[in-house]
């Protein structure tokens, strides 16, 4: 390994010892950059370049006090963790889960450094969110904590500053409460959020957007390889807007979608996924999968982990991170898998990322495959700002583009490296580029 490179891993080793999450992002994308730090080091050295680009400006921690509908208080921690804006405005989402805590904050706020400069759009990177569980609240309880959290989060961001978007937890109606407060609190919203409900200035395409921009990468990567989704076996995981759009969008190309999962469970159903089933059960009754195989008259239900075992030619994992380990990736090449593009934050190993590579399979990861959701955030700032109100069609459009061209960018730096087809290279390349050249445009080095 390159020196630099080992001696900011191992600085970073030490003063983030309790951070695993953000200790496996920093050394995913630092290693994959040898051949551009090496021919650069001396240059990267005096700059202390990955020392500022693995350090976030600013991280804003908060308690968030508040009450449940008998009137008892209760004690959340809240984040905002601005990682880079150099490329431009903060942009990032808000996540909502119990997992939630300054490592996995720090990991996902460097992540969307990368991914934000590959859309080629001008955002910079931040994470934000709370380890409050939505689930199994009320309305009024989800809305309690929402005011809570927005008046601690609203000094920090703004239009032109930081505009924070949904993520895992945090749907159109939490960005509705945390919207309503923020409005309170400054005179104004406009784009100072991005997810919003239609009537608050949303955008369509939003909620299909990481799924269908995953399906719209994965297309452009298998077309630069002779093939296609049409008639190929597919296997999503999760089962919540990323998982079931990106099964929508497939089953529209052709493929035969044939396993999803939750937290308890997975589902095979050799005919393909009953996609309105499935909306039924996840969107409206937030019911768990185990009903499927009830609901849609057929598929069989298994506890617990495994859905790689399924039989597939393409794997999209868009769950959470870590979820597909080496086991899980022996058993998807011995099975014939020819590829896996990342629909979640970092959900495959460094281990079974590194197998998959060595044994043929086209591996694209998230900070790429995933940018969906960020594009159409950006489209929705540009709509806010016009005061315009786009089209599905023209929505969608714009978002393809955006996928097809973060896909030939990080082909295209893959290949100037010598490395061509590693798109896990490529992608923090060709990210890495973007950065740097705002920081050194704008002084910062």
């Amino acid at each position: 390994m390159n020196k630099y490179i080992e001696e900011v891993l191992e600085k970073l080793g030490k003063e983030n010892a309790d951070q695993p999450e953000f200790l496996q992002a920093a050394k995913e994308v630092l290693e994959s950059l040898e051949p551009i730090i090496t021919k650069n080091e001396e240059k990267y050295r005096s700059q202390k370049l990955l020392e500022k680009l693995t350090v976030p400006n600013e991280i804003h921690m908060f308690d968030v006090s508040w009450l449940d509908d008998k009137g008892v208080e209760h004690v959340n921690k809240g984040y905002r963790v601005q990682f880079n804006n150099a490329v431009g405005v903060y942009k990032g989402g808000l996540r909502l889960h119990p997992t939630v805590n300054l490592s996995v904050l720090k990991f996902l706020g460097f992540e969307q450094c990368f991914k934000n400069a590959l859309t080629g759009l001008p955002m910079g990177g931040a994470k934000g969110g709370s380890d409050f569980d939505p689930k199994g609240k009320s309305d009024n309880e989800v809305r309690n904590f929402c005011i809570a959290f927005t008046d601690k989060l609203y000094p920090f961001v703004g239009v032109g500053k930081d505009v924070p978007a949904g993520d895992i937890g945090t749907g159109a109606r939490e960005i509705r409460f945390i919207g309503e407060e923020y409005l309170k609190k400054t005179g104004s919203l406009g784009g100072a959020f991005t997810g919003k409900p239609l009537d608050m200035g949303g955008s369509l395409v939003r909620t299909e957007a990481t799924g269908y921009g995953l399906v719209y990468f994965t297309e452009e990567m298998l077309k630069k390889h002779g093939k296609d989704f049409k008639d190929k076996t597919v296997v999503v995981t999760g089962s919540g807007n990323v998982a079931i759009y990106a099964a929508e969008k497939a089953a529209q190309l052709g493929a035969i979608v044939v396993g999803c999962c939750d937290s308890t469970g997975w589902i095979y159903d050799e005919k393909g996924l009953d996609l309105a089933v499935l909306k039924d059960l996840k969107e409206v009754k937030r019911a768990r999968l185990s009903e499927y195989p009830l609901a849609a008259g057929r598929g069989i239900y298994h506890e617990g982990k495994g859905i790689w075992n399924i039989k597939c030619d393409i794997y999209l994992p868009c769950a959470t991170q870590n979820e597909l380990d080496l086991e899980g990736a022996k058993t998807l090449v011995a099975n014939g898998c020819f590829a896996v593009c990342e629909g979640a934050n970092m959900p495959t190993t460094l281990e079974a990322t590194k197998y998959l590579q060595e044994h043929g399979v086209y591996f694209a990861p998230g900070k790429a495959s995933n940018a969906g959701g960020v594009s159409c955030s950006y489209l929705e700032m540009e709509q806010n700002a016009a005061n315009e109100s786009w089209s599905f069609e023209k929505t969608d459009a714009r978002l393809k583009e955006i996928m097809v061209g973060i896909f030939h960018n990080l082909d295209e730096a893959a290949k100037d490296v010598g490395m061509e087809d590693n798109y896990v290279v490529g992608a923090n390349i060709a990210g890495f580029k973007i950065i740097v050249d705002a920081m050194e445009q704008k002084g910062l080095l």
